[in-house]
């Protein structure tokens, strides 16, 4: 069975305040079927500076990120140490970021009939929507 659109979120917790507030939604989105959480990894960066990473299943039971992995459904190992070493080389050190890769389950649907009707689909873009916002705000306020 093919994969529908992968994407890559790397989430930021500075100072490592992550509270799990996310994990109801990614429960959400996958239970839908929405989307399909097919990797992911914490990253952290000790106040030497020294870059950490571990699996979801690795963290302690009592970190709130050990919650994210309730939602893995891992394929693959999709993401090398070296994704996450490029992921992380903005990382200061007293901070952590989850890295998400996912796959967009809701499209595949759309794709078999973009191919069963005889289309092809010849490019694909993905814009963050605060990017969008950001673009938006300033034309208007050139008006």
């Amino acid at each position: 069975m093919a994969l529908g659109p992968i994407e890559v979120l790397v989430i930021a917790f500075p100072g490592n305040q992550f509270s799990g507030e996310i994990i109801p939604e990614l429960e959400r989105l996958t239970a839908a079927g929405t989307i399909t959480i097919v990797d992911g990894i914490f990253v952290a960066r000790d106040d030497a500076g020294e870059l950490l990473f571990m699996e979801f299943e690795q963290l302690d039971a009592g970190h709130d990120a050990a919650r994210l992995t309730g939602v893995l459904n891992q394929i693959e190992s999709l993401i090398s140490d070296e994704d996450v070493a490029e992921l992380a080389a903005d990382l200061e050190p007293g901070n952590s970021q989850a890295i998400l890769v996912f796959e967009h389950t809701w499209a595949k649907p759309l794709r078999d009939a973009i191919i069963n009707s005889g289309g092809v689909l010849t490019d694909e873009l993905r814009l963050p929507g605060l990017a969008v916002d950001q673009l938006l705000n300033e034309l208007a306020s050139m008006d």
